[in-house]
């Protein structure tokens, strides 16, 4: 049995605080492999909010993971064309890979957020719910309340805290930071910012 976090996101750009999460899921849940799940058709997100189209965003992915071995590209909400759920690809995977573990691997707004998603009864029991939680007393006290409120309405609920450094960066961040003509080299991966550069992505 594999034990495989899942890391879903627009990364519109991946960056390092992206990296940093899933090297520390790796570490602190002794996982596998961390598969990056760019979305394709997010359900939450409007097409117009996302800045650049799924082929460079998962460009950036390959190039952003290269040399981590344990982590992998996964394009199967990419390759859809239809709207991708959570629940639905959680679903995908278990159905595909029976033997493996998922780890479904979130930030804190997410985990407030959750019931608001298509389905979340049916979340629950496809994975382990890893919640990014930064080390801020109020914060987590919140988050542990949450889980316990979780765990009531959804007895199939399996959530563990995720302690991790989180970086205080933002793809929107970096995309403003762009069409200001600043520099991004300390926010991203050299190969992520050459391409970048290359593709003219983001520009104004």
């Amino acid at each position: 049995m594999r034990k495989i976090g899942i890391m879903g996101g627009t990364f519109d750009p991946v960056h390092n605080g992206h990296l940093m999460l899933a090297d520390t899921a790796y570490r602190q849940f002794d996982l596998d492999q961390v598969w990056f799940l760019p979305n394709g058709n997010p359900p939450h997100k409007k097409e117009e909010n996302i800045g650049t189209d799924a082929r460079h965003r998962s460009r950036m992915v390959a190039l952003a993971i290269q040399g981590r071995d344990y982590c992998r590209l996964e394009e199967y909400e990419v390759r859809r064309r239809e709207v991708s759920c959570s629940y639905q690809t959680l679903e995908h995977f278990r159905k595909q890979y029976p033997e493996d573990e998922f780890y479904f691997i979130i930030g804190a707004d997410s985990l407030f957020a959750i019931e608001t998603w298509v389905h979340p009864e049916r979340i629950f029991p496809a994975c382990v719910i890893l919640a990014a939680c930064r080390d801020d007393h109020d914060t987590l006290e919140e988050m542990k309340v949450q889980i316990e409120h979780l765990k009531t309405v959804y007895p199939k609920a399996r959530i563990q805290l995720l302690r991790s450094p989180l970086i205080p960066v933002s793809s929107s961040e970096i995309r403003r930071k762009i069409r200001a003509g600043l520099s991004i080299a300390e926010e991203v991966p050299e190969e992520v910012e050459a391409y970048i550069k290359e593709e003219e992505l983001y520009e104004p």
